[in-house]
């Protein structure tokens, strides 16, 4: 159990920024204003621990990127150590107007349970590239815990 523990530890690290994205969801219109997050809501953190933020449209990308300096300092304030470690804007999905912007944030990953686990070796079983039957595995675990019937949509 110890071994699946270690794994656990390691590729929720492997995460990294990205976990917290929910943190970034929740203070991002207080930092930036009901305006601004009308038309810029965070996408996702690289793993460099940039914040990708998604616009309405080319001439929101070009005015933010103007004030990031702004928005990070903003970002450092509330967020302390969580912040990100700079801000990229682009064109792209915003949450509909009237729904729940926290619902855009990644959920975190479901873990697989000691069976789908044993599931996943046995379908990798036959792989005899150690690296690859690893990443393999890894997948199939992923995806039976995420076709698991109990999983809330």
């Amino acid at each position: 159990m110890d071994r699946l523990g270690d794994a656990l530890r390691n590729e929720l690290s492997r995460l990294g920024p990205n976990a917290g994205i929910s943190g970034i969801v929740a203070v991002w219109p207080g930092v930036v204003g009901d305006a601004i997050a009308r038309n810029a809501w965070p996408a996702r953190v690289s793993r460099e621990g940039i914040l990708h933020v998604s616009t309405s449209g080319a001439s929101w990308t070009f005015e933010l990127t103007q004030l990031a300096g702004e928005i990070m300092e903003r970002l450092r304030a509330k967020l302390g150590d969580e912040a990100p470690a700079g801000l990229r804007f682009a064109v792209g999905r915003l949450p509909a107007q009237g729904a729940d912007p926290a619902a855009l944030a990644p959920r975190p990953p479901v873990q697989p349970t000691l069976a789908e686990t044993a599931e996943a070796d046995v379908l990798v079983g036959a792989i005899e590239h150690e690296e690859l039957r690893e990443i393999v595995a890894r997948a199939a675990r992923a995806s039976l815990a995420r076709g698991r019937g109990d999983r809330p949509f």
